[in-house]
């Protein structure tokens, strides 16, 4: 492999790593005679881990780090002296086949810095994109950024070879974007969200009437907001969360501990870790408002506009609630059972079609797979005592499934590490 390449490569892979919205769920294309690559099944997938532990079995690369903007929270700012590479599009292409024919990957995930306009940086992604898929038969998984304040045209074409585009809101509030990217507004990022949305939606009207009408976007679309470069509170983050996934298309919100990368930059604020644990509280509200059946203001309020980092949301929802406690497991209704802590949605559901022949103790609710530790304070049934939270008091649970000053010690990203462990 070309040695020139291989070092552009490792400038724009160390580029791509702040971006965390890459996810391949949500679409099938099986591999097929005369294709390459596979969405389907981990066959030829070599996995490997980055140091926050994330698995990765995609190329995740930039086109190409040089930008025109100067956002205060990203390390290719324009006024940033740091290496600089490109890789044209025939590079990339050459790179995503051989890549995969050697088994390092399983798909493309491509961003880009703007370079020109808006316009210039998406024409040469949908290049990438359209190569792969019409000269090589490329059939695996390809994730497109697509560029804020690119033409309808040019993010239309992408979805027609892309299995998911997202667009990174980045900073939730207007007025803290335009503080720390004054060249910035969200507008051009909203403007291509709704190009995707319309598309997908117009795809599925087609594909009703054209069985091999192509598909659009498949697996939908994604974004990400940064975590702790801003003032907003997980109240504000949790309502925009909220309101991007009343929209059909929208899959996942990625939430990003800030990296202090411009230490220099005074509008930023100086810490010395990334927010890990903020972020882990993050993603377990989006998944109590996803499958859980929360809404925003019964997880954060004005009263608790935070989330508590020492415990997970649901808990922590669950202290501040005791009069629905404790749940009785062989008579309450689904949607109750879900918000026992330590009950997951697998497990309430096995629960449901249990009791049906016969009363669940204990031991049941273990094999199941209910955290018993958790759900002992908040359930009751024949075989457990009375020692429920309205006896023990919220207070009294909350020091009892603290972790010890010992535990406490424990990195902050081993607290990431552990998310089934902390919200079921």
């Amino acid at each position: 492999m070309n040695e020139n390449v291989l070092a552009k490569l490792k400038i724009l892979a160390e580029s791509a790593k702040y971006d965390v919205s890459c996810s391949s769920s949500g679409t099938v294309r099986r591999n097929q005679a005369g294709t390459l690559g596979n969405t389907v099944g981990g066959i030829g997938i070599c996995h490997s881990f980055a140091e926050d532990g994330r698995c990765i079995s995609l190329l995740k690369v930039m086109l190409t780090n040089v930008c025109i903007y100067d956002c205060a929270y990203c390390i290719n700012r324009r006024s940033n002296d740091i290496p600089r590479a490109t890789l044209s599009v025939s590079e990339l292409v050459d790179l995503t086949i051989e890549f995969y024919r050697r088994n390092y990957i399983e798909g493309l995930f491509l961003s880009s810095g703007v370079v020109r306009n808006p316009d210039y940086t998406m024409e040469r992604l949908v290049r990438v994109a359209k190569d792969l898929r019409t000269i090589h038969k490329f059939n695996g998984y390809i994730h497109l950024k697509s560029i804020p304040g690119a033409s309808r045209e040019l993010v239309n074409e992408a979805g027609l070879y892309a299995d998911r585009m997202s667009v990174n809101i980045e900073i939730p509030k207007e007025e803290n974007l335009k503080l720390l990217a004054p060249e910035k507004d969200h507008q051009s990022v909203y403007q291509p969200m709704r190009y995707i949305q319309q598309g997908v939606l117009t795809n599925k009207e087609d594909r009703k009437k054209f069985r091999n009408a192509p598909r659009f976007v498949p697996a939908g679309q994604s974004t990400q907001m940064i975590v702790g470069a801003t003032s907003e509170s997980d109240k504000d983050i949790l309502f925009l969360s909220n309101a991007l996934y009343q929209h059909p298309t929208m899959r996942r919100v990625y939430y990003s501990g800030y990296v202090a990368v411009n230490t220099y930059d005074k509008r930023l604020p100086a810490l010395k870790q990334p927010p890990l644990v903020r972020e882990n509280r993050l993603y377990q509200a989006d998944w109590l408002l996803r499958f859980y059946q929360f809404k925003v203001d019964e997880i954060v309020d004005d009263a608790f506009p935070n989330l508590d980092l020492e415990v997970d949301p649901k808990l922590s929802w669950a202290l501040r609630h005791p009069e629905h406690f404790p749940v009785d497991i062989n008579r309450a209704d689904y949607e109750m059972i879900l918000r026992v802590p330590g009950i997951g949605v697998k497990s309430a559901r096995l629960i449901v079609v249990s009791r049906r022949f016969s009363k669940l103790g204990f031991y049941e609710l273990k094999k199941i797979g209910v955290v018993m530790k958790k759900a002992q304070y908040f359930i009751t049934c024949s075989e457990l005592p009375v020692r429920t939270v309205n006896e023990l008091t919220p207070m009294g649970v909350r020091k009892l499934l603290l972790p010890t000053p010992k535990k406490r010690k424990s990195d902050d990203r081993q607290l990431v590490l552990n998310f089934e462990e902390n919200t079921p």
